[in-house]
């Protein structure tokens, strides 16, 4: 009875340790059973020029990997590596062979192999096998220049047509001064760009190079030849006065949630004249920043004229520094041409477009915001009243609101402001018929007759 018992014991404890001993392997993170997570930043194209950009993951940690370069003839070991500490993360970088680029294939397949350091299968571990295949090209996009506007203006606008032939092609983009890049949008024919550019401002230089890149990452640039021409604007020392600062200001300082709490008058302007402009302009420039995708034949645009028979009162470019006693305060530039006639008189854009803002926005008050096509649009500033909403179609010389003194205004006149992608231009430009005619007209004109040609 006695060794029936025993056995019965010796029995149950076998079983715990082999139950236990399966909830050990089961659970614990040195049998895990995950294989290594490989992945590739690049994708479908290579020009075997670039580095390859290979990511490892794995709970347990990473043994081994091989990564192996395979054509149709042969195969060539790229980079290999056992691992004497194992890691969860590896992000790999790795190079073709200079003898690689002279290869014929059309297609390569990359393979990635990698195993963990897991416990599990037999004490071998986890393995992962990997095949990325790659269609090779090695050509750069074919670019060239069609036309464009001969020159263009610290402030001002210009006009150019390219051609970008490639089969792959990803994107196509004119780099402007800094980190601006200038959107191009399908034109007349396959192959065909056209964008507006411009020139800020506040900018003593620029320069413009188109940018093609194909899914291979090839990459080819071609310089815009446009002619600089300087202009030198206004430079303005206004002196603030406590009869400003007690009025204006006082009221604007009520409006804004960024002067909420200050009391201190000169700090409640430097706010204004600054934080609160910046916040005005960056919603200026977001929605104006946009480019239809669509193809166009042309781009026909009137001299702008909004306000009958008004007078210039303060003029585009000017470079405004406020003074209190003497000393400087702060400063801002006036990107718009400020317009007075009748008090509330009628404001009637002589170019049809797309309403795509109409709302109260801070300094400039009352603002419709009308798209005219091609990245350009007009802004109407201080407005008394609006007519129009977001998302209108409005025709030419119809009314679409009056003019006024909301916003940062000290007496009833229109803000009119031209940009283009974002960034504001000289309203002048667009008011004079010969110089459309010379710079946008006659530039499409002239690429239309090439392109047909070709």
């Amino acid at each position: 009875m006695r060794k029936k018992n025993n056995s019965s014991i010796v029995t149950l404890f076998i079983m715990l340790l082999i139950v236990g001993g399966s909830l050990f392997v089961y659970f614990s993170s040195i049998f895990e059973r995950s294989a290594p997570l490989v992945t590739m930043k690049e994708s479908d194209y290579w020009n075997l020029k670039q580095a390859l950009h290979i990511k490892i993951e794995d709970e347990s940690g990473i043994k081994s990997y091989k990564i192996r370069l395979k054509t149709a003839s042969e195969e060539k070991t790229l980079q290999y590596e056992q691992l004497i500490t194992p890691e969860k993360l590896l992000n790999l970088e790795v190079a073709p062979p200079r003898s690689t680029y002279a290869m014929k294939d059309k297609e390569i397949q990359i393979v990635v192999q990698a195993n963990d350091v897991s416990k599990w299968n037999f004490l071998n571990g986890n393995a992962v096998k990997q095949v990325f295949t790659f269609k090779i090209d090695k050509k750069r996009p074919r670019l060239s220049i069609v036309s464009n506007s001969y020159k263009i203006s610290r402030g001002g606008s210009a006009l150019v047509i390219f051609k970008v032939e490639d089969e792959n092609l990803e994107s196509v983009y004119i780099q402007g001064n800094s980190e601006k890049k200038f959107i191009a949008q399908p034109f007349y024919k396959d192959g065909y760009f056209i964008s507006l550019l411009a020139w800020p401002v506040v900018d003593n230089d620029f320069k413009a190079t188109v940018v093609a890149k194909d899914k291979a990452g090839n990459v080819s640039k071609a310089y815009i030849p446009l002619y600089l021409k300087q202009k030198n604007y206004k430079v303005s020392r206004i002196k603030i006065s406590d009869k400003f600062l007690k009025g204006k200001i006082a009221d604007l300082a009520e409006e804004f949630v960024e002067t909420q709490g200050v009391d201190n008058s000169l700090e409640q302007f430097k706010i204004i004249n600054e934080d609160v402009r910046a916040k005005n302009e960056l919603l200026i420039h977001e929605i104006t920043s946009k480019v239809q995708t669509k193809k166009i034949d042309n781009f026909k645009i009137n001299k702008m004229y909004p306000l009958k028979n008004a007078q210039v009162v303060a003029t585009f470019g000017d470079h405004r520094k406020y003074l209190y006693n003497g000393e400087y305060i702060s400063q801002s530039y006036h990107l718009g041409l400020d317009l007075a006639s009748s008090a509330m008189a009628s404001i009637k854009p002589q170019n049809g477009g797309e309403v795509v803002f109409s709302n109260y926005n801070g300094l400039y008050g009352n603002m419709p915001l009308i798209h005219h096509g091609l990245g350009l649009y007009t802004l109407y500033g201080h407005c008394s009243s609006v007519k129009v909403n977001s998302g209108d179609r409005v025709t030419k010389k119809e009314i679409i609101a009056h003019t006024g003194k909301s916003g940062y205004a000290m007496g009833d006149h229109l803000h009119f402001g031209v940009l283009v992608q974002g960034i504001e231009v000289r309203p002048q430009e667009w008011m004079d018929k010969q110089w459309i005619k010379l710079n946008i007209t006659n530039v499409i004109k002239n690429a239309k007759k090439i392109i047909d040609r070709n």
